[in-house]
């Protein structure tokens, strides 16, 4: 692929037609969105329970139009979302190098496509950086300090919450974890991983013991494992519409709700960006178990990563 040719999105659905119809929504409002190709992964039912609702978005994404084309993959058994996205993202990215990726709960900015591609475009030679998150915390939760004044930050967690990645970085994750025991006996290690916040080992753990079944947990874990960063918006692209009690393991909230018009057109990014520890600073204490502004860790643990489990 030419490495100027924009990133297909990837698209994972499952049984939410009206999510999934405002997640479209908002992506063909998108800039880029009638240069972008589309490809959108459904995942097949569950049980009996789910048929009506999984027809229902396999009906609507077969009208979907605004883009430069659509593909649409039906799966024929369910997946679950950690394996459908392993496997998507997997043969998507080989084939084109570089991918964009949403689910079916995410309601994006009309810049959030440029955003993503300029990232993808200006840090691909840059190895520091694994991946491009799209969303980030609302002003009501992370403060920035008042002389950072970056369009953007480097963070040791990834988002889940709209990314891109690059084939090469892709190709890293080691999904059988086979170094698990080193690092659930080397408590220094831990605390390093926790630099992404204090959730982190602990859905690690919940990974390896089959309480969870999460992609996410595991791709956050190789960018500390390599040493590697995601390049964050100081203002949010994405909004997660998924926190109404209608998702597969998702409670209801709003606390993850952001302004999606402080979201900026041209966003400048750094040649040689540098972590800064006084914006992870603020950016952990969301995730800090004494202070964080919802009952318990275990609560945003499972509004962040058991959406994995479909």
């Amino acid at each position: 692929m030419n490495k100027t040719e924009l990133a297909p999105i990837i698209l994972f659905v499952y049984n939410r037609p009206w999510h999934t119809q405002q997640t479209v929504k908002a992506l063909q409002k998108n800039e880029l969105a009638n240069e972008s190709a589309l490809i959108i992964y459904s995942d097949a039912p569950k049980n009996e329970h789910a048929i009506e609702n999984v027809t229902g978005v396999r009906e609507y994404i077969k009208s979907i139009e605004g883009f430069k084309k659509v593909k649409i993959i039906e799966r024929n058994r369910n997946w679950g979302l950690a394996n459908s996205i392993i496997d998507g993202v997997t043969r998507t990215v080989n084939e084109y190098g570089r991918v964009i990726v949403l689910e079916d709960d995410l309601v994006t900015s009309p810049y959030f496509l440029k955003f993503m591609n300029d990232g993808l475009e200006f840090y691909h030679n840059n190895l520091e950086i694994m991946s491009i998150s799209g969303y980030n915390l609302p002003l009501t939760c992370m403060k920035f300090p008042k002389n950072f004044t970056n369009d953007i930050y480097l963070n040791y967690r990834n988002s889940s919450w709209g990314w891109a990645t690059w084939a090469e970085r892709w190709s890293l994750v080691d999904w059988e974890m086979r170094d698990y025991d080193h690092f659930i006996n080397n408590p220094r290690q831990q605390r390093m991983f926790n630099r992404g916040g204090d959730d982190l080992t602990d859905m690690l753990k919940s990974q390896m013991e089959g309480k969870i079944d999460s992609w996410s947990i595991r791709f956050s874990y190789t960018h500390f494992r390599q040493g590697m960063y995601s390049v964050c918006p100081r203002y949010s692209y994405v909004n997660n519409i998924g926190h109404d009690g209608t998702g597969t393991h998702r409670g209801k909230t709003c606390i993850f709700k952001n302004d999606l018009s402080r979201a900026k057109r041209a966003c400048i990014f750094i040649k040689d960006i540098q972590l800064n520890e006084d914006v992870m600073l603020e950016f952990r204490k969301f995730y800090y178990k004494k202070s964080i502004p919802v009952r318990g860790i275990n609560k945003i643990s499972r509004i962040l990563f058991k959406r994995d489990v479909m």
